[in-house]
């Protein structure tokens, strides 16, 4: 199963039970199911955590915390994806949202420059297309996350499906052979 590889990169849940910003959830977040591995609960991870990553606000692990409790998705996955919006690919994660949002919207993307003042931000016709690009670009990765990790978990399970089938097809040969000698 990949839970062997999954639990390899997860963060240590006792290190996120403790965290001081998710202590809002109270006893809630001690809850075992919230911690398993399973396709069920990896799956919707990937859902609430890539979801939670467009979202443009402090404290998405808090977020993504609280909709993996109402989506009973793994909590740690669901934290960790977050984290794909860091410090590094926020400025071009972001950016490419803001284009999407002006794409999508209409609104002519060549003179799409941007200028990190407040000045700027309050200015202009800034926040609609981001909103809604963060919101488009959000959903479409929480889905295709959804589906990859579902079609991975899948692909994973036949190939360990056809391993056992192969081993045991062995096993009766051997058996044959020592049988007919």
């Amino acid at each position: 199963m990949p839970r062997k590889l999954i639990k390899r990169y997860l963060p240590d849940p006792d290190a996120i039970k403790e965290n001081r910003f998710l202590r809002v959830f109270g006893k809630v977040i001690h809850d075992p199911q919230l911690w398993h591995l399973t396709r069920y609960s990896v799956g919707h991870a990937f859902l609430v955590g890539l979801f939670c990553a467009f979202i443009p606000v402090p404290f998405q692990m808090v977020l993504a915390a609280g909709g993996a409790i109402v989506f009973r998705a793994n909590i740690a996955i669901s934290i960790a994806l977050v984290w794909v919006t860091n410090p590094l690919t926020m400025p071009v994660i972001f950016g490419f949202a803001y284009l999407v949002g002006l794409w999508t919207l209409g609104q002519d993307t060549s003179n799409a420059e941007f200028e990190l003042s407040w000045d700027w931000l309050a200015a202009n016709d800034f926040w609609a297309p981001f909103l809604w690009g963060c919101f488009l670009c959000g959903t479409i990765c929480a889905i295709l996350g959804y589906l990859g990790i579902r079609l991975f978990w899948r692909l994973h399970i036949l190939s360990a499906w056809q391993e056992r089938v192969k081993k045991r097809e062995k096993a009766k040969q051997e058996a044959n052979t020592n049988s007919n000698s």
